[in-house]
């Protein structure tokens, strides 16, 4: 791996174990799936290939940001609204 990409990879790594530890099947679930995704490409070499997949890497923080935006407008919206209106 590029040693100006490690820093980066290593960043997303930690950026998504932060966003895990709330994930709806369990911290322990996601953790798991983490490291398997990043031990599966652990030996590329390829710039190209390893930036594409940091993009992957930040699309999922979005979709988990979005998905716990989502879960949090919902509780929200249960405890100031009624289901009637």
């Amino acid at each position: 791996m590029a040693n100006s990409l490690r820093g980066e990879v290593l960043n997303l790594y930690k950026n998504l174990l932060y966003l895990g530890r709330e994930y709806p099947k369990g911290a322990d679930y996601f953790r798991s799936r983490l490291k398997a995704a990043f031990l599966k490409n652990k030996d590329e070499k390829d710039p190209e290939k390893i930036k594409e997949l940091l993009a992957r890497g930040e699309f999922v923080i979005k979709e988990l940001e979005a998905l716990y935006f989502l879960r949090k407008y919902r509780a929200l919206k249960q405890r100031y609204y009624s289901d009637d209106s």
